[in-house]
């Protein structure tokens, strides 16, 4: 064999065993990183969400709740990465001020601080102030108002003219006010309809006196809202005479607020209508009887 030949042999020969040689230490290289970074686990996150149906009032309890693995560094504002941040101490419980549905996240702003009662103050905004009005089956929209809804509130007066005659007027006293509670509910999930008592609002001090002064002069009926609605429109008040929808009414509507009240009389004219008779038939039908059946004519008459 030729020396060239042995060379190159050879030469391949070292070139394979460090190809080999390079290669064991890559992969070794490259496990013991894998091994590093397996041995160092990056703590994972945590967010907490309701376990069981929480409503208004309830006490919020660890069985109440758990922890679910959070992926991303960004949480909902308000929220708890433990149950023990939520529960706190036994002596200073929190409560649910909102109704949380199973696999809710728990916020703060839907639970009382630690030690606070679940009261109906705690749930109102800064600035506003709660007011009540009694309402029955029909002024309380038969039931169908519930906390949290939006409703406007219709004010039914009697206003005496200058004249001395009674006016009736509807308008609308406040729109788009904020239901809190129907009677002693306020459960906003609680969507089965009830006849209730009285209604509580959540407005300003403003609104609330003239909430307070219309239920002394009149009544007071609500006007429930889409939930979507948020505008405010054009009103009007609206009084009898817009009853008749035309110009009749209108007339009537200036003429008995001109009369005096003893002269307010209207004077009903009777017209004497002819009787409009029916048209002559031109023949008649006689039945004419044959043991059990009966045979009908058409007999002509004559004029």
């Amino acid at each position: 064999m030729r020396s060239s030949t042995i060379f190159s042999l050879f030469f391949a020969f070292v070139l394979a065993a460090a190809a080999v040689f390079g290669m064991r230490e890559y992969l070794a290289g490259q496990q013991a990183r894998l091994l590093a970074l397996g041995g160092t686990k990056t703590p994972e996150k945590t967010l907490v969400v309701a376990a069981k149906p929480m409503r208004f009032g309830d006490r919020v309890r660890p069985e109440n709740l758990k922890a679910i693995p959070w992926p991303s560094d960004e949480t909902p504002t308000g929220s708890f990465l433990s149950i023990e941040a939520v529960v706190g101490d036994d002596a200073q419980p929190r409560y649910a001020m909102e109704a949380i549905d199973p696999g809710e996240p728990v916020l703060s702003s839907k639970i009382t601080g630690a030690g606070e009662r679940a009261t109906l103050s705690a749930a109102l905004d800064q600035g506003m102030k709660a007011v009540s009005i009694r309402v029955n089956d029909v002024l309380g929209v038969a039931g169908f108002v519930r906390p949290s809804d939006r409703v406007d509130v219709l004010l039914t007066r009697v206003v005496r003219g200058q004249a001395g005659n009674d006016q009736t007027f509807v308008d609308v006293l406040l729109q788009g006010v904020k239901v809190l509670a129907v009677d002693q509910t306020a459960d906003e999930r609680k969507d089965e309809p009830s006849v209730v008592k009285t209604v509580t609002f959540e407005v300003t001090t403003g609104e609330a006196q003239r909430l307070t002064l219309g239920s002394s002069i009149g009544t007071l009926s609500l006007a429930l809202r889409n939930i979507a609605s948020s505008s405010v429109e054009e009103t009007r008040a609206i009084t009898v005479s817009d009853l008749g929808g035309g110009p009749t009414a209108t007339e009537l509507g200036k003429d008995l607020a001109k009369t005096p009240e003893p002269e307010k009389q209207v004077q009903i004219v009777e017209r004497k209508v002819e009787p409009v008779l029916p048209p002559q038939p031109k023949w008649a039908t006689v039945g004419v009887w044959n043991k059990t059946k009966r045979e009908d004519f058409r007999v002509g008459l004559i004029d």
